[in-house]
């Protein structure tokens, strides 16, 4: 990793394995905003960690910080689905979409955009751009007008409101 500052470095992995981390912490917590909060900090976690990494097989370096934030986290809030080594190879095999991928992130997608609806303004709105649009608050400020910590203050009520409904859909549909 000579040459390459830490950020420089960081962004290079969001951009490049984003998808893939959240899939892996999705597939583990089966909860949407969580898996948002794990991907984070799987990303945080690598770049306190930068000076250990050897700089080879990053994917597998990031896919293993994943699980591991996942299965910590399944294992502080109680909960019973921590996956089987079997499962964690499935999760992490190679990042080319199946036709079931496909269609499950379709259907994911759709939920979410379904979730957003349910909001009313200015949550809608913001819900959509943050999390459909993957817009960052700064963008939305910027396209909005509106201030940086208006913008902020929407998306963490935004991302409550939906962690609300998201739960309650849950306990319908078992």
């Amino acid at each position: 990793m000579s040459g390459i500052n830490g950020d420089t470095q960081l962004e290079y992995w969001i951009d490049r394995y984003q998808n893939l981390i959240f899939s892996i912490c999705f597939q583990l917590t089966k909860d949407y905003f969580d898996a948002q909060d794990l991907t984070q900090e799987t990303f945080l976690s690598a770049y306190k960690n930068m000076s250990g990494f050897d700089g080879r097989n990053e994917r597998a370096w990031l896919c293993k910080i994943a699980s591991r934030k996942c299965l910590d986290y399944l294992k502080h809030s109680g909960r019973k689905q921590i996956p089987s080594d079997d499962q964690f190879l499935i999760i992490c095999s190679p990042a080319e979409s199946s036709p079931e991928q496909d269609l499950m992130e379709k259907a994911l997608r759709q939920e979410l955009y379904d979730c957003c609806m349910k909001l009313k303004e200015p949550y809608r709105q913001t819900a959509l751009d943050y999390f459909y649009h993957e817009m960052d608050a700064g963008e939305i400020a910027a396209r909005t007008g509106k201030n940086l910590k208006t913008v902020q203050t929407w998306i963490y009520r935004a991302r409550a409101m939906m962690r609300r409904l998201y739960r309650k859909e849950d306990l319908y549909d078992r």
